[in-house]
């Protein structure tokens, strides 16, 4: 076949026709955008909770009747109920995932109650039952009153809880704007939408 030069274009693919072209519709675009974000916020909560892990060990190896002479040296505070209760949002990633996978609504919404029940509500708990403390030692005006304030090696007890549940907050409600997002993602796509 012969052309018309070096840069001919064939009528009809000029990029007039874009307006005939087909896209990806919205809701295609919001699920495959937070399913990657919920992903990484699930990442990140392995982490935190291998955090958590280590915090806990210490207490674990006791029950084990198990003794690691280095462990024992740091004298890790022993954890309240609500530390092992935010341990349990872990397994609800699975669920999470199996919804990715499936795009399917139940057990995403399933993962969204659970991460409010065993995610953020010891974490609130845990923001009150620590306030006290910090307050006390962000107040602090003479060294008699530190003496009042729970230190674990040289640094604030509290103040260390607060940074760990500043970054889970982050991570749990990251990740329940991205489920929330699919859920709505993904009852939009019975329906037909034309922008």
């Amino acid at each position: 076949m012969a052309t018309r030069g070096l840069y001919y274009t064939p009528p009809g693919t000029d990029g007039s026709e874009h307006t005939f072209r087909q896209r990806v519709a919205t809701h295609y675009q919001t699920s495959a955008q937070n399913k990657s974000r919920l992903k990484y916020c699930i990442f990140f909560h392995y982490l935190l909770f291998f955090a958590m892990l280590a915090k806990l060990s210490a207490d674990i190896l006791d029950k084990l009747d198990i003794f690691i002479l280095e462990i024992e040296e740091l004298s890790i505070p022993k954890p309240l109920w609500w530390e092992y209760i935010w341990c349990i949002s872990l397994l609800l990633s699975f669920f999470g995932l199996d919804a990715i996978k499936k795009n399917r609504i139940i057990p995403m919404r399933n993962y969204v109650i659970g991460l409010t029940i065993f995610g953020l509500a010891p974490l609130l708990y845990a923001i009150i039952y620590y306030f006290p403390d910090v307050w006390k030692y962000l107040t602090i005006e003479d060294e008699e009153q530190l003496e009042e304030v729970h230190m674990w090696q040289g640094y604030p007890y509290g103040l260390l809880w607060y940074a760990f549940i500043i970054l889970a907050l982050q991570v749990h409600s990251f990740s329940m704007y991205s489920a929330l997002k699919l859920v709505s993602a993904w009852k939009a796509k019975g329906t037909k939408k034309y922008d």
